[in-house]
């Protein structure tokens, strides 16, 4: 397991007369509704960017993959510096246990999005994972973005 501390950070929220809370995500610079997953994915985001220095700008949010005939959206990726796919982050609320399924689920979305790094995340609990020659292999730490 990864452990991951994340920086304080100022995060927008506000309140709408529905009652639903929104989070401003400075990434997409979008008002997006604060669900446990999205708090989870925002708190992610600033650890990749303050904690170990990922340029935010190559960092794409919830963008639409297909998968066969079925249309899915990746929660993170992060793409090198040659612009290409490099670490994929699949956040789940605190409540979800990070079982086979969600294994399974990112490992589904490598085969439309390769890279060489997989990530699930609960917030509490981070699991990483990197491509060798045959299969991926549990990492014990998050790779620097240089590395």
């Amino acid at each position: 397991m990864i452990k991951i501390y994340y920086p304080q950070h100022p995060f927008k929220i506000k309140e709408e007369t529905t009652g639903k809370e929104f989070i401003f995500d400075e990434l997409r610079k979008q008002w997006v509704r604060l669900t446990p997953e999205e708090w989870v994915r925002q708190n992610f985001i600033q650890y990749l960017i303050q904690v170990k220095k990922y340029p935010s700008s190559y960092i794409a949010l919830e963008r639409r993959i297909k998968l066969g005939e079925l249309n899915k959206r990746f929660d993170l990726l992060v793409f090198n510096s040659a612009a290409k796919p490099w670490m994929m982050i699949e956040c789940k609320a605190t409540n979800i246990v990070l079982d086979k399924a969600v294994i399974w689920q990112i490992l589904h979305y490598n085969i439309a999005v390769p890279v060489k790094y997989l990530i699930i995340t609960n917030g509490e609990q981070c699991f990483g994972y990197i491509k060798g020659l045959m299969d991926f292999e549990e990492m014990p730490v998050l790779p620097g973005y240089d590395e």
